[in-house]
């Protein structure tokens, strides 16, 4: 049976840790919890990462999935019952990066010193955000911190699983397009010229093709800074062109109109949109606010100000389906289901929902483009390198017929 390591904490709030052989990981989390301990941390025996989670520190504060973490040990820590302060110190003792002790240090000094726990997370240098901040404000006026800790680690795992799956599916055509343009490069940079020599000592005139490719690859070696170089330019200025808000705005709006990436866009922003407004309604944030807040998950400009036009008018006793519905970009299947949620009071569940579905449109639409896309560009690429190939045997057999 394999060896596991593990940290827990016991029922008289001491912080416990040992080995444990088990047949899994679940198996440890298992007898701990029966042996009435609170599992914070289990891994195999020298493997490299704790299984449950491992609090750590990036260079400039934590990202999403650390932040995930935070949430779930605090989540643990509170369900189980140990106060608010005692929770943060167990957190403090864990840490073994010094800079995450360091912050867990000051939200737990901050809690102390009788301030909130959402006051200490706000002054954490935007680590976490006005979302985050928000719900545990949310959380502690309703008294139910605890409860919404647990919900902010389902929906933090969920638009991690969201993310993850995006990036999972795009590995395979961006490797592909990688290793493609390196071995495009490679033959018009190394292979092709080798052939140059022999074409000059041995005269005539060449096809038309082999001087193509051979311009190509000459242009590729002796002018690639100028490639780099404007290509930087195009880089930079793109970016300096997305800050400004008004030209930003026109590109997101067209992005939207595009026939394919717009519609996956429209289905990542609404899933997005829906599980972060529900999860607020659930958490007891009136609409306004959660609106307010909400839209700020949005990365599409017009978007957030369809959103930002339907709070306005909901703010006057609008609906939230029928306002969202008069900019004509939501999907009218999510803002039936709104109506509906809105009809029989239970926005919250039904916005969860819609995030469900639109979490599970998106993959199938990426399933669909990745399906037709990646053979296309396999059948493009094959054809630039039997092109390449080509010119080289043309250009062979026309020079005999020269030479014969």
């Amino acid at each position: 049976m394999p060896l596991f390591e593990y940290k827990a904490v016991a029922p008289s709030g001491e912080t416990v840790q040992g080995t444990m052989e088990a047949a899994s990981l679940d198996m440890v989390v298992l007898k701990l919890q029966e042996a009435g301990n609170v599992p914070l941390h289990a891994r195999e025996s020298g493997s490299g990462g704790f299984g449950l989670s491992a609090l750590r520190m990036g260079r400039r504060g934590m990202n999403a999935r650390e932040v995930g973490e935070f949430t779930q040990q605090l989540s643990t820590l509170l369900v189980a019952g140990l106060p608010l302060d005692r929770s943060l110190q167990v957190m403090q003792e864990l840490s073994e990066n010094e800079r995450v002790k360091r912050t867990v240090t000051e939200i737990r000094d901050k809690v102390r010193e009788g301030g909130s726990l959402s006051d200490a997370l706000e002054e954490q240098h935007g680590a976490f955000n006005r979302l985050f901040v928000n719900m545990v404000r949310a959380g502690e006026v309703g008294g139910t911190l605890d409860v919404t800790l647990t919900r902010l680690t389902d929906y933090l795992e969920r638009s991690r699983e969201l993310k993850d799956s995006i990036v999972s599916a795009l590995i395979y055509p961006i490797l592909l397009l990688v290793l493609a343009a390196g071995s495009l490069i490679l033959l018009l940079v190394y292979v092709i010229p080798q052939f140059t020599p022999i074409f000059e000592e041995l005269g005539g005139d060449l096809p038309f093709i082999t001087k193509l490719v051979l311009g190509a690859g000459s242009i590729l070696q002796n002018f690639w800074w100028a490639i780099v170089l404007v290509t930087t330019l195009v880089v930079v200025q793109f970016r300096r062109m997305l800050a400004d808000p008004e030209k930003r705005f026109a590109w997101d709006g067209r992005v939207l109109s595009m026939r394919w990436v717009g519609d996956l866009v429209g289905k990542i922003e609404i899933a997005r949109l829906s599980r972060t407004l529900g999860t607020l309604l659930t958490n007891g944030v009136p609409l306004l606010g959660a609106l307010s807040i909400a839209r700020n998950v949005l990365s599409n400009t017009v978007l957030r100000k369809d959103v930002s036009d339907a709070a306005r008018e909901v703010k006057t006793g609008g609906g939230l389906a029928h306002n969202l519905a008069k900019g004509g970009r939501f999907p009218r299947l999510a803002l039936q289901m709104m109506s509906v949620g809105e009809e029989t009071g239970q926005l919250d569940t039904m916005l969860m929902k819609v995030s469900d579905t639109y979490d599970l449109e998106v993959r199938n639409t990426i399933d669909r483009l990745l399906s037709v896309f990646t053979p296309v560009i396999t059948l493009f690429l094959a054809v630039l390198i039997g092109t390449i190939v080509l010119s080289v045997l043309v250009a062979i057999l026309s020079i005999n017929d020269l030479v014969g």
